[in-house]
């Protein structure tokens, strides 16, 4: 018997299809379903949009375009890039611009510009992904729009729009 064909296509900002959950003896309501390009079509640039949670964990869809305010975190972040090209730019920072509370979950703005030791940049480009490691300011750089997840913990600048994005029914 022959196999069915089946065609990879890729999403990108200019060009996706919205998805949906396909539930089988079961209820819709029971998922959530939300497309990352779909939101970033949706968003400014850099709102930490999220798309998906566990526990305090999460994955933030960001809007890359132009260049971004600075970022730290008191943990570790990584960044993948969904479509497009970003530079990522990086500062060891010192003094009070470290996040002193190891505890404090999420992103936070570096207050002013960075101050520390330059660490270089980063070019992402689709499937690409760095570590954004923590007490480090990073910055993105985006000569047009493109698309990043960050998975993180949920933080003071991340953005919940949860009846927006998922499918209800």
């Amino acid at each position: 018997m022959p196999q069915p064909a089946y065609e990879t296509r890729f999403g990108s900002l200019a060009h996706f299809e919205k998805g949906q959950v396909q539930p089988i003896d079961d209820d819709v309501k029971h998922y959530a379903f939300s497309n990352c390009f779909e939101i970033a079509s949706r968003s400014r640039p850099y709102e930490k949009v999220v798309f998906g949670q566990n526990q305090v964990y999460v994955l933030e869809v960001l809007r890359a375009e132009g260049t971004s305010p600075w970022y730290t975190c008191a943990h570790d972040e990584f960044a993948l890039d969904m479509d497009g090209e970003v530079e990522v730019h990086l500062v060891k920072l010192q003094g009070d611009q470290v996040v002193a509370d190891e505890n404090r979950n999420g992103a936070v703005l570096v207050k002013g510009e960075p101050r520390g030791k330059k660490m270089g940049w980063i070019r992402l480009r689709r499937g690409h992904q760095a570590m954004l490691p923590k007490n480090c300011a990073y910055q993105f750089r985006s000569a047009a729009p493109a698309v990043l997840v960050l998975q993180t913990c949920k933080g003071e600048l991340s953005i919940e729009r949860w009846a927006e994005i998922c499918q209800a029914a």
